[in-house]
């Protein structure tokens, strides 16, 4: 039950996420095609992604540290 939890809170929100500062999303929505958006995106989305991994890895090895101490 708990590692189904933390998969719901670490991966689920990043199923679908567009994410644009205001700026970069008005002038990628002029082009034709929209790829140079998508890429835009998946860099914006790549680049939340990587602490989120690292916090959790900490977390993940502090926790079997410390069950493994007592």
């Amino acid at each position: 039950m708990k590692r189904a939890t933390l998969i719901l809170i670490f991966i689920l929100p990043f199923a679908s996420i567009s994410a644009q500062c205001a700026m970069c999303r008005a002038v990628l929505e002029s082009e034709v095609g929209q790829a140079t958006a998508k890429g835009v995106n998946n860099g914006i989305v790549y680049l939340m992604i990587i602490p989120y991994i690292l916090i959790g890895g900490v977390a993940f090895f502090l926790y079997r540290y410390l069950k493994d101490s007592k």
